[in-house]
């Protein structure tokens, strides 16, 4: 702990905080004795100026466009590694040796299966049932059917909790697919990587053979990599918050699932995508662009800026360069969405307007066209972002649990409701 301190005056009384520097990125001031000291609480709503935590996991700095996993750039990982190699990195802090990568593909590999009664499960649901709705129960459930890896003071248990929901993401998440569609569940396949398998999963039938195609899966793959953490945001704080009370592992996950499902965070990607179909028509873009410009019209173009990234976001650079090698490969040339897609792309790189707010595409914006591409209908697009996020929760959790300075999240409030009163008997209420 730095030996630096910040003082505040509260009502006339001086009061040193110490202050924490971290490896890199702005430092904090520890308000831990403010409360003992001087009575009172800090406001913040959201927690946007307050850090809950310490991790050594993920590092974002929004202003300049910068995201690392365990130090590394997100970059080089996406154009150098695959996903498993990214959990890896997440979950143990470094890069694995050859020998190590091989032993956890195969650990993950050999857990992708569930239990089979999850099948019949599954038909509990309504056919319609959101995907996502599926994802929470099913995930949750999971404890129910291996009750042998929630008890969270075994380190054992922890690194068994954790293989099994990596590996058995792909196969509940292909299930809710199937379920949607009405087709048989595929079961996994272990001669298949991680992605190909999950590809397999969705769209692969009984009747007859499937290939996956290698620039799919290895776009998939990125997305996945794109995807796995990205710090504190709203579902791994909601994570950490249920991980503190002791709740299960599994427990946790289906609550980060839960929180991600909201139309603010997970559902980004598939809110830009409606907003390219109500555009219908690169014709109708100009129109559209002067709605997003006018102060006072309700309408936002979606999937443009981000909340942490004042600059490009990195993730974007990437998913850019993926979409297109997606769209090639598959040949599509005509078809209306993607057109507008691509021309309100060139637009917002080019107008002074969106350039000077730093309106760029953001990785929601082409992670929805690619999806889409590939064959994935909207409702399946958060449930692949839970999938992908699911190491960086458990990365996260795991992180929180081995912490000893670990306590139950207990958040402060400003009450603002009515001071102490009687109560009133009923016959003499006015």
């Amino acid at each position: 702990m730095s030996a630096k301190t910040s003082t505040i005056a509260v009502e006339g009384k001086s009061i040193d905080l110490p202050i924490r520097e971290g490896t890199i990125g702005p430092s904090v001031v520890d308000i831990a004795a403010l409360y003992k000291n001087s009575g009172m609480f800090t406001y913040d709503p959201g927690f946007t100026s307050t850090a809950s935590c310490e991790s050594q996991i993920t590092y974002i700095d929004g202003d300049e466009g910068v995201l690392l996993y365990r130090g590394y750039p997100i970059e080089q990982l996406a154009e150098h590694g695959d996903f498993l190699e990214t959990c890896y990195l997440l979950l143990y802090g470094e890069l694995p040796t050859a020998s190590q990568k091989a032993d956890f593909d195969y650990r993950v590999t050999r857990h992708t299966m569930v239990h089979e009664q999850m099948l019949r499960f599954f038909q509990g649901f309504r056919r319609d049932a959101h995907p996502m709705a599926v994802m929470v129960a099913s995930v949750g459930a999971l404890s129910a059917f291996y009750h042998d890896s929630t008890d969270i003071s075994d380190p054992q248990q922890r690194m068994i909790a954790s293989m099994r929901m990596i590996a058995k993401m792909p196969t509940l998440a292909a299930m809710a697919y199937k379920y949607s569609v009405g087709q048989p569940f595929m079961y996994p396949k272990n001669n298949l990587d991680y992605t190909a398998n999950f590809l397999h999963m969705c769209f692969a039938v009984p009747c007859e053979e499937y290939t996956s195609n290698p620039v799919l899966a290895r776009a998939l793959d990125r997305i996945f990599i794109l995807h796995a953490d990205h710090e504190q945001n709203a579902s791994t704080s909601t994570v950490r918050l249920a991980g503190s009370s002791g709740a299960n592992p599994f427990a946790c996950i289906a609550a980060g699932i839960a929180c991600l499902w909201g139309p603010a965070h997970g559902g980004a990607n598939e809110a830009a995508l409606k907003m390219l179909e109500e555009i219908g028509t690169p014709e109708r873009i100009p129109q559209y662009i002067a709605k997003a410009k006018d102060k006072n019209d309700p309408f936002r173009l979606m999937g443009f800026g981000h909340r942490v990234y004042k600059n490009y976001d990195p993730r974007a650079k990437i998913m850019q360069r993926t979409t297109h090698e997606v769209l090639n490969e598959l040949g599509i040339k005509d078809d209306p969405l993607l057109d507008v897609a691509m021309e309100l792309e060139r637009i917002a790189l080019h107008d002074e307007y969106f350039i000077e707010k730093k309106l760029y595409p953001n990785i929601d914006f082409y992670s929805g066209i690619t999806l889409k591409a590939m064959g994935f209908p909207t409702s399946m697009f958060t449930v692949l972002f839970a999938l992908a996020r699911t190491v960086g929760w458990i990365a996260q959790w795991k992180e929180m649990i081995e912490d000893p300075s670990q306590k139950i999240g207990r958040p402060r409030q400003l009450y603002t409701g009515a001071p102490k009163r009687d109560y009133v008997p009923i016959a003499q209420r006015a």
